[in-house]
Order: C-alpha cells, then structure tokens, then sequence
C-alpha cells in the first residue's frame, strides 16, 4: 500500500509534528505533502521522508511568512499530486485535509482542531489584529470558511485528538470522528527528589495570544511568586516589557532545561484553552501538579485534587486562588507519573494503527495496510 502523509507545514517540532513523527515510524515507507518545508527545523526521523510541497514554498520567505499566504492554500493544496497513493493521512488544524485523494484511496484526517483562525477563535484572531487585517479578515475568512467545510467531505474518517475537538468536528463540520489523544514522550521525563524542588512555577509554550501568558504573568507579578516562562513567540518582548522582578521569561531552551525545570517547579501553570495540551502531560509525568484553565484538552488530561486543580475564569484571581489550592493539595509526584504514562507514544501508535487498519479493511483493502503498531480495542467513537 502506497501511503501518503499530509500536513500544513514542517517548520518546528511542536504537537502536530510529533504526531507526524509518530506516523513516519509506523509507515517508514510514507511520502510527506506539505506546504512550507524547513529540513532543519524538524526532526532526522520526519527528514528521513521524501518531502513534497505546494507552491506556497516558492513565494517570498516562506519559511516566515507562511501564515500571511492562507488564502492562497486551498488552491495550493488541490494542486498537490496524489495519483497513485492507496491511503492519505492528514494531519489538521491548518489548511491539510483538503487535498483531493484519488479515487479508490481512503482518507483519514488526524485533527487537531478545525483551524482556529476561521472557526472557534476567528473573533479573537481578529480583535487583536491590525486595522487592515481586521478589514481583510472577514471576506477571506469567509471564503476559507466554506472551502474548509466543504472540503471535509473528501475526508473518509476523522480522528480527533480529543473530545473538545470532537465536539468542533461535530458543530463545524457535522461530522462522526474517533479520539485517539496525540503521542506524549512521557518517558523522556521524570521526577527528582523533593529535596531538589526549586520555590518557582512554570510556564511552557509558545507564546501566542491564544494561549494567554499575560494572564500568568501578571498573576505572578501581583502575588510576588516565582514564575519561569520557557517558549518562544509574537508576544515575548511584550511578555518581557510586562514581567516584574519575580517573574524570569527565559525564551526558547534546549530540550535539557526544560527537563530540568519541569521536574524542579512547584506546578505547571497553564492559562489558555488548548485543543489537547501536551505540555500539561509533560508537567505530570515529570511528577509535577498543573494548574490550568478550565475548558479545552486540559480537562481531559489534569484530574482536579489529584494532579492539579482548575480556575474558571480567565482572570487573575482565579488564577491566583487555583494556585493557593495546588499549593495545598495533598499531591503525589507517583500518582501524577503513573496518570501521564497512558498517553504515552506506543498508546497512540496502537491504537492509531488499528483504527487505520480496520478503516483500510471497510474500504476493502485490509490484506494490503501493514502499520507498524500494535492493535487495541477501537476507541470511543462521538456521534453528531
């Protein structure tokens, strides 16, 4: 079976490369479609993949301006070459899925979410724009908006990599997906002993506006409390203009130091809605408590009173008050390494492996798909 893999663009290692990592381990024999393709930026396994991309590539500074060209990526997308493949794979949550597959091929979309941008962030997106892209927003995302749902009729199945984004692929796009939760290197992290326990907290990510790190920060800067920021992003300078003399925001850091900090800190704080959230997962199995904001991924990964507790208002004193009840909390660093180890990347290879076979084995194909994988009971599937 000739297998093709399609994502948005290849220009980091975050949670949706991972993923397609995960998928190149399991198809070794893949071809990969993307739009922007920056072979140092990801990792020897991705690279180890015959890589083909759309016309957005070719335009200026693609590799920094990729974003500004999404109108131009349906298009760019239809023109992509799939003849011949047997099993298309998309990984969504910017323009990927709406490929055309070839007749006969099966398509299955690994979302992320349905992108933001268009869909359940749009207003945000907007409001926090220049004036001229506020002007320019509405008529093209409207035009997106269409396309994109349109363009969810060529997908055969969808996998959803949580139940938050199962309800968006229900409301946007009225469509049945399967969760599978994306693969988290748990056992690249670990605990220390207490006594190796640093007086600060932590906050990881990229820092986008989405995500809301200003709320972390000005929480910290109120309280006096210690907090680290790891991650780059748009909003770093304003995040540096803006922290007090207790609050370090270190930029992006080596893979070593985030290990180091995540054991260290007295718990993950995690301000914004995300659509999984891996860096909480990582937290815990680093056998540190999160506090997070209550909707999105989070809530299906933190358990409240046991790994980490939960606010509700996007707010500082909420904010606040949900740290002062982690700080209180009777915490186990085992129990919260024991909870982060069931999403680990072998769960998502099998059970990813054996909702792509059984999917291959209705469209009639079942003797040809050999993932590398395991097998495991099909998991829950969220009905429209």
């Amino acid at each position: 079976m000739k297998v093709a893999i399609v994502h948005y663009w290849l220009v980091g290692m975050r949670g949706g490369e991972k993923v397609i990592e995960a998928l190149c381990e399991m198809f070794p024999e893949a071809d990969i479609f993307t739009h922007v393709y920056v072979p140092e930026a990801v990792s020897e396994r991705i690279k180890a993949h015959r890589v083909t991309t759309s016309f957005i590539s070719s335009l200026p500074r693609p590799a920094k301006s990729y974003k500004s060209y999404l109108p131009l990526m349906p298009m760019a997308l239809e023109q992509l070459d799939l003849r011949g493949y047997d099993l298309v794979i998309s990984s969504e949550s910017g323009p990927a899925k709406g490929i055309i597959p070839p007749a006969g091929a099966v398509h299955i979309c690994y979302c992320h979410s349905p992108m933001r941008y268009v869909w359940n962030m749009f207003h945000d997106y907007r409001e926090r724009t220049s004036f001229i892209k506020r002007l320019l927003m509405p008529p093209l995302s409207h035009y997106i908006r269409n396309w994109d749902a349109i363009s969810a009729n060529r997908v055969h199945e969808f996998v959803a990599n949580s139940h938050t984004v199962a309800q968006r692929l229900q409301t946007y796009y009225r469509r049945e997906s399967t969760v599978i939760n994306p693969p988290v290197d748990t056992a690249s992290f670990g605990p220390v002993p207490e006594a190796e326990l640093g007086d600060y907290h932590l906050m990881v990510g990229e820092q986008v506006r989405y995500k809301r790190p200003e709320l972390a920060v000005e929480a910290f800067n109120r309280s006096k409390r210690k907090l680290v920021v790891i991650g780059g992003g748009e909003m770093l300078p304003e995040l540096r203009a803006l922290a007090g003399p207790t609050v370090s925001i270190l930029g992006p850091q080596p893979f070593a130091a985030l290990q180091h900090h995540y054991a260290r800190c007295r718990g993950l704080v995690f301000p914004g809605e995300e659509d999984f959230g891996i860096v909480p997962v990582e937290a815990m199995a680093s056998g540190r408590p999160v506090i997070a904001y209550g909707r999105g991924g989070a809530t299906e990964t933190v358990v409240e009173g046991v790994t980490g507790t939960f606010f509700h208002e996007q707010a500082v004193e909420p904010l606040l008050d949900a740290v002062e009840r982690c700080e209180a909390m009777d915490f186990d660093p085992d129990v919260a390494v024991a909870h982060a180890s069931a999403f680990g990347k072998q769960r998502f290879k099998a059970e990813m492996g054996a909702f792509i076979a059984e999917a291959v084995g209705r469209a009639g194909k079942a003797s040809t798909v050999k993932p590398v994988g395991g097998t495991r009971p099909e998991p829950m599937r969220v009905r429209a």
